[in-house]
């Protein structure tokens, strides 16, 4: 009762971190960084409304860094989402991220301190985000699918926390992103494309919004033409129905109902092992099947997600 919790939040956006074909580990790594100092910044020269608020900040420090653009960089990456290479991705820059997160708040600890209830945290045992499966596994009596290890070498992460302990309780979340993803002209946070072609509506009017990694693909098949525009419009952006479009294209240009739920809630339990909270994950299903939608869920406490 004497806390209230408080989000503090940033995302990196992954579809300005490709290149050549691949994600840019360096440049994640300077972004995290930053970001990290960044959001530790912000818990000091906030406004407070209540002393719940200041109270919980200053004495847990939590910052939540997420991403965005996981979408367009699986276009970048001519990945479709529904497929275990999706979800290998997933896996792989969520341990990039949080590597260097973590890294960063115990190199803010080394420079600020510590935060105040760092004492007996599961920082402090040495438990990281990928350690809690274990733990999961042993509370339940189940053995949880998923495999725990990484590509990075995380014995040096262990002994700067070891050494200088953290800066902050919590380092990541995955939040929505629906506003800033906008503004920054990606896909939202780890979502499928909603719709390839959809009329958004602001003060300014009405604005026809296309998916440019699609007419770039049809482009380079030589598809795109005023009919195949036309087509798409009719079927509401969908392109399943548009056999002259090669049957990988089809795939790759699913919309988020046109893919199943299984492969988020997969994805996200296999970059979840590398996050300290949780993510913003939304469950997109087409029908009214009671069955369906209870598999999922069940599918996703399978397979261990956080919430």
């Amino acid at each position: 009762k004497e806390e209230t919790a408080v989000c503090n939040l940033g995302s990196v956006n992954l579809a300005v971190h490709m290149k050549d074909g691949a994600l840019n580990k360096e440049l994640v790594a300077e972004t995290v960084t930053c970001g990290m100092r960044m959001l530790d910044n912000v818990i000091d020269i906030c406004y407070y409304v209540t002393p719940e608020t200041e109270r919980a900040n200053v004495n847990n420090r939590p910052v939540g860094l997420g991403i965005m653009g996981h979408q367009d960089a699986l276009y970048m990456l001519d990945i479709d989402f529904a497929s275990d290479d999706a979800v290998a991705f997933a896996d792989e820059s969520m341990e990039i991220i949080s590597y260097y997160a973590i890294s960063a708040s115990a190199e803010l600890a080394h420079e600020r301190g510590s935060y105040k209830t760092y004492k007996g945290s599961k920082w402090d045992r040495g438990i990281f985000p990928v350690d809690t499966l274990d733990i999961l596994e042993k509370e339940r009596g189940l053995k949880l699918d998923i495999n725990r290890k990484g590509k990075l070498d995380w014995k040096p992460v262990r002994a700067l926390v070891k050494k200088y302990g953290m800066r902050n309780s919590n380092t990541m979340a995955i939040a929505p992103t629906a506003s800033i993803a906008n503004i920054a002209g990606c896909v939202p946070c780890i979502e499928p494309i909603y719709k390839n072609l959809y009329v958004k509506s602001n003060m300014s009017g009405d604005f026809t919004v296309f998916n440019s990694y699609l007419i770039d693909d049809l482009k380079e098949t030589g598809l795109w033409t005023d009919d195949m525009l036309n087509k798409i419009k009719y079927y509401d952006g969908s392109i399943q129905e548009i056999k002259e479009i090669p049957a990988a294209l089809r795939a790759k240009y699913k919309e988020v109902f046109e893919i199943e739920p299984q492969w988020l809630i997969k994805a996200a339990a296999y970059r979840g092992k590398w996050i300290d909270q949780s993510q913003s994950l939304n469950i997109y299903m087409r029908g009214v099947s009671g069955k369906k939608l209870s598999d999922a869920y069940l599918y996703a406490w399978q397979m261990g997600l956080k919430t």
